[in-house]
């Protein structure tokens, strides 16, 4: 399946968006898919980031008309972000997809509004994501992702969609880098030993410089200080002389992963932008400034969840809306003297993402490409963890805890027998669940399924299922009947069942597969 990603990145937007735009690229790879770039050379913002991507990238040429000529209509708030109009941008895109005929089109830029997206889909036939969290013009996509914490996610979009797309909302599917699913986790430590500072990798304003002076100035911290920011920081010049004035700060410029910066650090002090979900996996305590509007929802939320602290911009930053968050000298010092309120940041913080959200929306992407494979008896540990997990346990016949020798004498079992069929479902080289029929008598057979529980709701479980009946199909050669018997108060499954056409309900289902010979 070939997926096309359609992101920029400059000083005016940060890099953050094609950051995001290259984890989900990570995942889609992963899982075999195609995957290619379409960004415009706004600025050297851009080609510092992909400068050693292993993705092909479809440059598009750099702006060199005024947008006037888009003034008089309805434009989104953050259109001159494209650097071109509208139709400009349009023409430009199609003509260097439309030789690659996408299976998917990913959006992930403010600048694009419904009208945008439409033209796009249209001309190449593809089915489209958007990624926005903004929520501030019109959007016409298949599937609408936005990773942020809300309430109510359709309520915020209300009277922005040309129509109902999929949802994927919320930390769940926030887009991380795959060395996040694994990275070690902030080990918690009662004193604050070290403080990180990350303001994004441009640095809106020279935030780093004015939250470093905070830190030694207005909180009297002493210990140790890590910067982190990148080669295309337009204030590099300042915040190296501001690290070289601060005794005891060092200054890492352009680290390809950010994970084992946010773990080794006991305080972490950074923008409300993507990297809130990536300090919000491996768990430091964190203090969020937030450095732009749309920051300020995200800021506002995750203080009020618990996982972080939100203050707002030290002066001489960014004064975006700070929805009357503190300032960050009232809260740095309370914060570094109290280690209960840190552990509990932490712990809440960890609990909201994974890691796995690119994957999950990898996995939503590529669901067609879902194929069935014997099982093996190397999948037994895997098996074993899925059926030992509470989410499945709970809606299975018997909901104790399975030993695992126990299990792995049923593996056997079952694959030496002639009237039980056992099979993993993968997209890609991914096992995402499993799927097994029992013979009851000639002409009927029961069907039990259940995915990685961490897996759900992405559209796996109905293909699984009918993937299973065509495989049945090859090994009867014969018309039969599925049967499947459901837990009481199981209504995912009820669901699934009765979208892939089984009748009966809501304890027993029924479906006749007829065989042409």
């Amino acid at each position: 399946m070939r997926v096309a990603i359609r992101v920029d990145a400059s000083a005016a937007m940060g890099v953050g968006h094609l950051r995001r735009g290259l984890s989900l690229a990570q995942a889609l790879v992963e899982l075999q898919a195609e995957v290619c770039f379409v960004v415009r050379a706004l600025d050297e913002a851009a080609a510092q980031v992909l400068r050693d991507t292993p993705y092909p990238v479809r440059w598009l040429p750099a702006p060199v008309a005024d947008l006037s000529r888009d003034s008089g209509e309805d434009l989104p708030p953050l259109y001159r972000w494209a650097g071109v109009s509208r139709q400009q941008d349009v023409n430009d895109t199609v003509g260097q997809l439309q030789s690659l005929r996408p299976d998917w089109l990913v959006v992930d830029h403010y600048a694009f509004d419904a009208r945008w997206h439409q033209q796009v889909c249209d001309a190449l036939a593809c089915r489209l994501l958007v990624i926005d969290d903004t929520a501030d013009r019109s959007i016409a996509a298949d599937v609408l992702l936005d990773h942020n914490w809300d309430a109510d996610h359709q309520r915020k979009y209300l009277g922005r969609l040309a129509r109902e797309p999929v949802w994927l909302s919320g930390p769940r599917y926030a887009l991380l880098a795959a060395s996040y699913r694994h990275a070690p986790r902030y080990p918690f430590h009662a004193t604050v030993r070290s403080i990180g500072i990350f303001m994004g990798g441009t640095d809106p304003g020279g935030t780093s410089a004015l939250v470093l002076a905070a830190c030694r100035r207005d909180a009297g911290f002493e210990g140790p200080i890590e910067v982190v920011s990148t080669s295309v920081n337009p204030f590099l010049k300042a915040l190296r002389e501001a690290c070289a004035a601060s005794p005891g700060t060092t200054l890492t410029l352009d680290a390809p992963d950010l994970s084992a910066f946010f773990a080794r650090h006991d305080l972490q002090i950074g923008a409300g932008g993507g990297a809130s979900w990536e300090r919000c996996c491996i768990g430091p305590p964190t203090i969020a400034l937030a450095l732009a509007d749309n920051q300020s929802l995200v800021v506002s939320a995750l203080d009020g969840l618990g996982a972080i602290r939100g203050a707002s911009t030290p002066v001489g930053g960014p004064q975006p809306d700070a929805r009357g968050l503190p300032a960050l000298a009232d809260v740095l010092p309370g914060l570094l003297s109290d280690p209960k309120a840190r552990q509990a940041m932490s712990a809440r913080a960890m609990s909201l993402v994974d890691g796995r959200g690119a994957q999950r929306v990898a996995l939503y992407v590529l669901r067609d490409t879902l194929r069935l494979r014997p099982a093996r008896m190397d999948d037994a540990v895997l098996l074993h963890s899925w059926r030992n997990h509470p989410a499945v346990r709970a809606v299975s016949g018997s909901a104790d805890v399975i030993a695992y020798p126990e299990h792995v004498c049923w593996l056997q079992r079952v694959l030496q027998a002639t009237d039980r069929w056992l099979f993993v479902a993968q997209v890609g080289n991914l096992a995402v669940g499993c799927i097994r029929f029992d013979q009851l008598e000639a002409g009927r057979v029961e069907v039990s399924l259940y995915l990685d529980p961490e897996l759900n709701a992405l559209g796996l479980g109905a293909r699984m299922l009918l993937a299973g009946e065509r495989q049945m199909k090859l090994q009867l050669q014969a018309t039969f009947v599925v049967e499947a018997a459901v837990v009481a108060g199981n209504i995912v499954s009820q669901h699934l069942f009765e979208r892939c056409g089984y009748a009966g309900g809501p304890l027993q289902y029924r479906k006749r597969i007829a065989v042409n010979i």
